[in-house]
């Protein structure tokens, strides 16, 4: 099946990535850059580093702005999103990438560690998507695609509550994806193995390396590259996989 001719027209289209000032959004924000998309870039609050990336983007010739929130903030994210759509029309595309770690055994685990970690992955689920859904669905077309992690899939010691986040969003974008197929929205899941990120600096990288296959750590860009090609044209009939991008591991 070829691309549509509505797809092929098209020579902009926007991409919000949630979580994009660093690491793996990062990357996936200046890949779609290059790619001529227009990008969305979202964090807490401004930093030098979302003005960093802004500047870079820029320069890719593409036009970037920024949206500032807590995705665990259900009306912050209402009042932006909504806003930001009603002015400048619906996204082409979605990124959830915002997701936090706070690691250690669960049973010396607060419940603050737990809530966390499950209101940014979960949390920031509905609270992004909820307010964009309908107008992207108005248009029969879109693109999501959720980040989640190898320890969704297969759990992993130390990580409860990082891992029950992480599978609840394989389980969360499968669903929506079934819900969304008939309207011509695909919704994917990319799925981080260890990769070179500040999130993996505290990583026991010696023991772990030796268990992926490939012998090494991925690099963000390595993700992006999945990322981009599930938010292009030519990835129209594919929807709810969930790939790993994770050397084997």
């Amino acid at each position: 099946m070829q691309p549509s001719a509505a797809d092929s027209a098209s020579a902009k289209k926007t991409v919000l990535v949630t979580g994009s000032t660093r690491g793996i959004g990062r990357a996936v924000a200046l890949s779609l850059a290059r790619s001529g998309y227009d990008v969305v870039v979202n964090g807490r609050k401004p930093s030098a580093e979302a003005d960093s990336l802004l500047a870079e983007l820029a320069a890719l010739g593409t036009l970037p702005r920024a949206l500032y929130f807590d995705v665990t903030d259900r009306e912050a994210a209402r009042t932006a999103l909504s806003a930001d759509v009603e002015a400048n029309g619906p996204y082409w595309g979605i990124v959830l990438n915002a997701g936090i770690n706070r690691d250690g055994p669960l049973v010396g685990m607060s419940e603050s560690d737990w809530d966390d970690v499950i209101d940014v992955s979960l949390g920031g689920f509905y609270n992004v998507l909820k307010p964009v859904l309908l107008p992207i669905a108005r248009l029969r077309r879109g693109r999501i695609v959720v980040v989640s992690s190898i320890s969704g899939i297969h759990g992993t010691r130390g990580q409860t509550n990082y891992s029950a986040a992480k599978a609840g969003l394989i389980g969360a974008a499968k669903a929506l994806g079934a819900e969304l197929a008939s309207r011509g929205i695909t919704v994917n899941v990319v799925v981080p193995g260890l990769i070179n990120t500040e999130m993996t600096t505290d990583a026991d990288r010696d023991r772990i390396t030796p268990l992926i296959p490939m012998g090494r750590i991925g690099e963000p860009e390595e993700v992006a590259a999945v990322v981009k090609f599930l938010l292009s044209p030519e990835a129209a009939y594919v929807t709810r996989a969930v790939i790993p991008v994770s050397g084997g591991l």
